[in-house]
């Protein structure tokens, strides 16, 4: 089963230079129709992709901040519908297009909008419009970004061997947006779509200004740990030490201009000043590198883990202690794993029921466990 085309507009980016100031051009190549597409080469390239892409697995919260499948959804004004949304028009002008020349004109529209983007690649560029007769009428909207080939050649024949080609793409690591989002088999989210693209580019979301992605995890959990911090500093009043390093500021002409500048800016327009435990806490959740902060109790902690374990079962618990690194679940806390403080070193005890070791053999293997008597009394000592 896969999608089948209605229409398809093939277009070139042409990007000399990288970066703003690069001279960037696109070319129209073809727009194809359900007819034309089925003997055309790119209904080969394309087989199984469209199905592929809209099957490829995405978190709603990711786990992590950096991650190349999002779900977006798109951002209008309380009371607003989403026609009130640029980005939406563009797909749905797409959606709704009922003739040949029709459906170019609002493909090219959408290109003209992502040549604006920052720092683009050269490559081909599809947009296709595709139905999934089993389950629905209206039709899905793809857009796909393949990027050049570097050093591609292809055999001619025995005296030239190869010849160099010019513009050469693959599916491989190919771009992609599809709308409507599709979160399972016959269930569409028309607020939604979906976007891939690798990690470290944003050529997508700096291309949909009007659209809006779920928070990662990471984010979510940090916001609730800074709360639940707070309502410990007013139920107690206590300040929270936190100890994190704060790089050191180097005094330039420039910070100098800017400190004057904002210094004229109209206090009416100006956000609300911050609070000394605000500004503690920010400066807390940015720091890469933290250290035990040895305020709360374990039960204190483990109460306050409840409530996110509650949310995120799998929720994740990582630390190092020195060189050696912990890996377990935040809802092992106080069960499987316990922290303690002996003689002003820091200890951790992990329970189970089974030692399992992978690769890389080890005389540990061999070990016949000592009773914890014996090694909590060797600890005291």
């Amino acid at each position: 089963m896969d999608f089948d085309i209605q229409y398809l507009s093939f277009f070139v980016i042409d990007s000399e230079v990288q970066g703003e100031q690069g001279a960037k051009s696109y070319k129209h190549y073809q727009t194809l129709d359900e007819v034309s597409y089925a003997n055309h080469p790119l209904s080969d390239f394309l087989a199984g992709e469209l199905m592929k892409i809209s099957k490829r697995k995405v978190e709603r919260h990711p786990k992590s901040e950096q991650v190349p499948t999002k779900i977006g959804r798109f951002l209008v004004e309380e009371g607003y519908d989403l026609a009130s949304n640029p980005n939406f028009n563009q797909f749905n002008k797409i959606r709704s297009a009922e003739t040949s020349d029709d459906f170019q004109h609002s493909c090219e529209q959408l290109v003209r909008s992502y040549m604006d983007t920052s720092s683009i690649r050269g490559g081909a560029l599809i947009v296709a419009r595709a139905k999934l007769n089993k389950y629905f009428d209206e039709p899905f909207v793809f857009v796909l970004k393949c990027d050049f080939e570097p050093k591609v050649a292809t055999i001619t024949d025995e005296r030239s061997l190869i010849q160099q080609v010019e513009m050469a793409i693959t599916t491989k690591n190919m771009k992609s947006i599809q709308y409507p989002y599709m979160p399972e088999e016959g269930m569409i989210e028309e607020w939604e779509l979906k976007i891939h693209q690798s990690s470290h580019s944003r050529y997508f979301e700096d291309f949909l200004k009007f659209v809006e992605y779920e928070r990662s995890m990471p984010e979510i959990v940090k916001d609730q740990v800074i709360t639940l911090a707070k309502q410990y500093y007013e139920d107690t009043g206590v300040m929270p030490n936190l100890r994190v390093a704060q790089p050191e500021e180097e005094e330039t002409e420039e910070t100098e201009e800017t400190e004057e500048t904002e210094a004229t800016v109209s206090t009416e327009t100006a956000p609300p000043p911050q609070t000394d435990f605000d500004m503690t806490m920010e400066v807390w959740a940015t720091t890469p590198k933290r250290e035990l902060q040895e305020q709360w109790s374990a039960e204190q902690v483990m109460e306050a883990s409840y409530h996110l374990v509650e949310q995120i079962p799998e929720l994740d618990l990582s630390f190092k202690l020195d060189h050696m690194g912990i890996k377990a679940l935040l809802s092992d806390f106080g069960v499987n794993v316990h922290i303690g403080k002996q003689n002003g070193r820091y200890y951790v005890l992990l329970e189970g029921d089974r030692l399992e070791f992978g690769k890389g053999a080890s005389p540990v293997e061999f070990l016949r466990p000592n009773e914890m008597k014996d090694i909590i009394d060797k600890i005291g000592k």
